[in-house]
């Protein structure tokens, strides 16, 4: 699909916002130690993307969910691919981020990235999500485009020469 400029609906994400959509969506972030998923349906072409922190929080059954938490930005997902009476199965997701961005006070590596990065693995997995591919780890930041349309998502990795490039086909 051509999309010109003009008709594209610009949504930008900050840490802890999440945003589903359809049509002609761009659902852009910039990520250090968080981690974006997108999901996209192939059919429907509705999808979304989070931005979250940390992997979860205790929480009581009354407390609004809070998208800087993997968990909860995941049952986020949930809902919205529900209401679209779709099934999780049935999206493809796409995962980046979790770099090491913060040093303890000994001076090494907290390993929030890479616990964030394992979680959101593991959330995509208990539902039976195709994970097509990530771009996570390494030390420097990312921006990142999701195209709702086409389901493609744009990276750019400036210092990108220590992350981890996968996809589902290599």
């Amino acid at each position: 699909m051509n999309t010109a400029a003009q008709d594209i609906d610009e949504i930008f994400l900050n840490p802890g916002e999440f945003h589903f959509g359809h049509g002609n969506t761009r659902i852009s972030t910039l990520l250090g130690s968080c981690v974006s998923i997108t999901l996209w349906h192939p059919r429907r072409r509705i999808g979304g993307m989070c931005h979250y922190m940390l992997t979860e929080r205790k929480r009581s059954a009354n407390t609004p969910l809070d998208g800087r938490f993997g968990s909860e930005a995941f049952e986020l997902f949930l809902q919205h691919v529900e209401a679209a009476g779709t099934r999780p199965g049935e999206y493809q997701a796409k995962l980046f981020g979790g770099g090491n961005m913060l040093s303890g006070p000994s001076g090494g590596q907290l390993e929030i990235g890479p616990r964030n990065v394992a979680h959101g693995r593991q959330l995509l997995a208990s539902r039976h999500i195709a994970l097509l591919a990530e771009h996570v780890g390494g030390s420097g930041r990312r921006k990142l485009h999701f195209d709702v349309w086409s389901g493609d998502v744009w990276l750019a990795f400036p210092d990108g020469s220590d992350a981890q490039i996968k996809t589902a086909h290599g």
